[in-house]
């Protein structure tokens, strides 16, 4: 099996096939990512497919001494943020009409009644829904640190942001999204 580093030295090179085992490898990854980051899932797909074309389109651009992952991801966050934006310029022309649609993720929550069930997936609606809510700025370090385990140290560099900027915004986003929530227990069961 090819490295990852032999990998994206060939796509950095313009091969197709190469490319294509990576996003493979980065797919369901960067989906989730995006998934929470925008809180739709057909625009988190419709997104994900525009950081992929964005990332061919520039392949010739990519440093293969870097990280795949982290290239691709930070096409990602921009998308994402790029779609904030629009979003934003939406509601203003439409009235302050919210065009999110949240809708809770079929995810195994291991709850043993019906009622408990409901519960929880009210609560990832509800989860779900303050995400999407959060700016920008404080909603991608939440993500990457909290979500998807990044350490501050990464997510400052994916991000262009010192390390105690991380701390900060995450911190700042945690107390947004209990704020939110009303106190419900739904952020509180991800750890620190």
């Amino acid at each position: 099996m090819e490295s990852s580093a032999d990998l994206s030295a060939r796509a950095a090179g313009g091969d197709r096939a190469a490319f294509s085992e990576l996003m493979r490898q980065t797919k369901t990854a960067l989906f989730r990512f995006i998934r929470r980051y925008v809180g739709d899932e057909q625009e988190a797909w419709d997104l994900l497919q525009e950081t992929y074309a964005a990332a061919w389109i520039n392949i010739r651009r990519y440093d293969p001494t870097r990280p795949f992952e982290a290239w691709i991801r930070t096409i990602a966050l921009n998308k994402c943020r790029d779609w904030s934006r629009r979003g934003l310029v939406r509601r203003l022309i439409r009235g302050g009409v919210d065009l999110s649609s949240p809708e809770a993720m079929s995810v195994p929550d291991g709850a043993e009644s019906a009622d408990e069930r409901m519960e929880a997936r009210d609560r990832l609606a509800r989860l779900n829904e303050a995400m999407s809510r959060l700016p920008p700025h404080l909603k991608a370090p939440l993500l990457l640190t909290t979500i998807e385990g990044r350490s501050q140290a990464e997510t400052a560099g994916l991000l262009g942001v010192s390390t105690k900027t991380v701390e900060t915004r995450v911190a700042r986003a945690r107390r947004k999204l209990s704020e939110a929530l009303d106190g419900t227990a739904a952020f509180r069961a991800v750890p620190d």
